[in-house]
C-alpha cells in the first residue's frame, strides 16, 4: 500500500459541489477511502482555498457555517503550515519544473507531509516530483481508488 495521500483543493470542492455529479461521486470515493485509512493530508493553503472556493466561487455558495465545518473537519488530516522550508522548496520546484507558484506550494507541502501521491486535476496525471506522484482522481476512472492505492482487504 502507498503512503499518505495529499488532497488538493479541487478534490475537496468537487466533493461538496453538485455542479458535476460524476466528479462529486469520484471525489467522495477518494474521501471515504482516505478517511477510513487515515491517509489523507492537506496544507493550510488547501484549507484557505477550500473555504474561499466554497463560499465565494461556487454557485450556489456553501453557507459560511457549513464551509467552516468542512474546513474544521479537514484539520484532522494534519494540515502542513507554509513555512520557510516549504517556500524554499516551492521556489526550487517552480524553477525546475516550470509549474505555477501555487502548484509548487502544493507539491512542496505534499513532499513535506511524506505523501507518495498528490490528488489533483491541476497537474499532469502521472507526473512525478521526486517521491510524489500526481494522480488526477477524475482521469483515472478505469480503476477504483482502492486499486490505485493497492489496498487489500481493509
Amino acid at each position: 500500500m502507498t503512503g499518505a495521500v495529499f488532497v488538493d483543493t479541487n478534490v475537496v470542492v468537487y466533493r461538496h459541489s453538485a455542479l458535476d455529479t460524476a466528479k462529486q461521486a469520484r471525489a467522495d470515493s477518494w474521501y471515504t477511502l482516505l478517511w477510513h485509512l487515515r491517509m489523507g493530508r492537506v496544507s493550510f493553503q488547501v484549507l484557505q482555498e477550500t473555504y474561499s472556493a466554497l463560499t465565494r466561487k461556487l454557485r450556489p455558495a456553501v453557507p459560511e457555517s457549513d464551509a467552516q465545518a468542512i474546513v474544521r473537519g479537514l484539520t484532522a488530516w494534519n494540515p502542513v503550515p507554509v513555512n520557510r522550508s516549504i517556500l524554499e522548496r516551492a521556489w526550487l520546484l517552480q524553477a525546475r519544473n516550470s509549474i505555477s507558484w501555487w502548484d509548487a506550494l502544493i507539491v512542496a507541502a505534499a513532499q513535506f507531509s511524506g505523501c507518495a501521491i498528490l490528488l489533483t486535476e491541476d497537474l499532469q496525471h502521472g507526473q512525478v516530483f521526486d517521491s510524489v506522484r500526481v494522480i488526477d482522481p477524475f482521469d483515472s476512472l478505469d480503476r477504483t481508488p482502492e486499486q490505485i492505492l493497492e489496498v487489500r482487504d481493509r
